[in-house]
């Protein structure tokens, strides 16, 4: 058990171990890491920091307090409405990230149901398979039922399956611009047309698109149209600290107008401390990613993004140019802007992110399909030559025999027979134990992972899979020991 030191240590030797930790972190400055981290300049980045630290102590919880904080949050909820086909009855809030953006949209969806269709007892939304999952979150937080649609075969959602999922119950539909698995916008217009016919809410995740897209469209591509200049868009979502390149955590929820937005808001006029009003999930609120949002979206102005934009579509013009020319890989779908996803036919796209891992790239692994990510950022530029030689080195090593590769494939082929030999209570017992088994130590994932990709895909009763993905959380949320560290 490791409890507070009894004595403080002095701030160079904590900054000594902090940077220490740091360094087992993945390379984002470099351009090593194709997601979580949006990286634009070392200007930008300086600047981030000043702001932020400026109103570190600060608290948007209470304007009035701080109405430098209000003022900043107003201009930058604005400044991003104006970017998407904006009028000036939209309205919106800062939240803290995508999550809590989509979580306040189907909170007001529900509430906005509650008055608007008092007869419905167990509220619907409608969701494409490749959905995010805050969405699954939300309807598990605020008892709404998710309907899955399919997508088809360019990924992008399945207009007649979403009109022969709507029901009397249905309360919200929901569409990406562009979806995060492999990048590509759904029809929104036609969908957004139903539920406008219909009667019902519909909300465009465009979390990761929001800040790219209007840009990408004034340059030129092609692109189909998702804001709310479409009929029947009633919210949006949009991330800052993605291609806003904002400090974590900056998101804004866009809704219409205003009486759709006080679905959203939550008053407590009765608690003895005083009347108690937040318009979003969180009380407490940093001060300081609310002010760096609205200093980065100031210091690049339309004119820098424009330009950043220029060179990440730039980058992902070659990216996708590059992969399509290696033997054996392709990109999936028609990818809208930077957002990409690495598929195969032939060969084991996890084997290949463990090669580039050893060569020490950081991609996400995706499924149904099997495929790798890519979030293309202005700090890819620098590096997309090296990337593409990489992984024409990876899909080459893949190809040849390794003996480690063969048994981590017969481990696979082992799970996926037992899978189908034992009953199934039988196989969720010995899913109890598979963290151990496919090669979990502490909170680590072993260094070779397509093994553990492969038999996590192979469980045929996909809460064992939840409970083996709890463990894990549980061992996230305890202090290493030097024995996890030792190979």
């Amino acid at each position: 058990m490791i409890g507070l030191p009894s004595k403080g240590e002095s701030a160079e030797q904590i900054l000594d171990a902090m940077r220490a930790s740091q360094q087992q972190d993945v390379n984002w400055h470099d351009g090593r890491v194709w997601s979580l981290v949006f990286h634009a300049r070392d200007d930008v980045s300086e600047l981030l920091r000043e702001a932020y630290s400026l109103f570190l102590p600060t608290n948007g919880l209470n304007p009035t307090a701080f109405p430098s904080l209000q003022k900043f949050e107003a201009e930058v909820v604005a400044m991003t409405a104006s970017l998407l086909g904006a009028g000036e009855a939209v309205v919106g809030n800062m939240t803290s990230g995508g999550t809590e953006s989509i979580l306040m949209a189907v909170k007001t969806a529900r509430d906005w149901a509650r008055v608007q269709k008092p007869d419905i007892d167990t509220p619907e939304m409608i969701l494409p398979a490749t959905a995010h999952p805050a969405f699954e979150k939300a309807a598990e937080y605020f008892s709404v039922k998710t309907v899955h649609i399919p997508v088809q075969a360019d990924f992008r959602a399945n207009v007649d399956a979403a009109r022969a999922a709507v029901t009397p119950n249905t309360i919200l539909m929901v569409g990406s611009a562009p979806s995060y698995p492999q990048g590509v916008i759904d029809p929104i217009a036609e969908m957004a047309a139903m539920a406008r016919e219909r009667g019902f809410l519909f909300h465009v995740d465009a979390c990761v698109g929001g800040f790219m897209l209007p840009f990408v469209r004034r340059l030129g591509y092609p692109l189909p149209e998702f804001d709310f200049s479409v009929p029947g868009v009633t919210s949006i979502s949009v991330d800052l600290h993605k291609y806003a390149y904002a400090a974590k955590g900056a998101s804004v929820i866009l809704y219409r107008n205003k009486a759709l937005r006080r679905h959203q808001f939550f008053v407590y006029p009765n608690w003895p401390g005083g009347i108690y009003a937040s318009p979003t999930m969180t009380g407490t609120r940093p001060g300081g990613a609310i002010a760096a949002a609205w200093a980065v979206m100031h210091y690049l102005g339309a004119e820098g993004y424009l330009a950043i934009a220029d060179v990440v579509m730039k980058t992902v013009k070659k990216l996708r140019k590059g992969i399509n020319a290696i033997n054996g890989v392709y990109i999936l779908g028609d990818p809208a802007m930077s957002v990409l996803a690495i598929g195969s036919d032939s060969l084991n796209v996890y084997e290949i992110a463990d090669e580039l891992a050893a060569r020490g790239w950081h991609l996400d692994r995706q499924q149904f399909p099997p495929s790798l990510h890519l979030t293309v950022t202005y700090a890819h530029q620098q590096v997309v030559d090296q990337f593409l030689a990489d992984l024409a080195q990876s899909v080459t090593q893949v190809r040849r025999f390794d003996v480690n590769r063969l048994a981590g494939s017969l481990q696979v082929k082992l799970v996926q027979m037992t899978a189908k030999l034992l009953p199934p209570p039988l196989m969720s017992r010995l899913a109890a134990h598979a963290s151990s088994l496919v090669g979990f130590k502490g909170a680590h994932l072993p260094q070779r992972a397509a093994p553990v990709y492969g038999m996590m895909a192979a469980l045929p009763n996909r809460d064992d899979l939840n409970e083996m993905v709890m463990d894990l959380m549980d061992q996230w949320t305890q202090p290493e020991t030097p024995a996890d560290n030792e190979p």
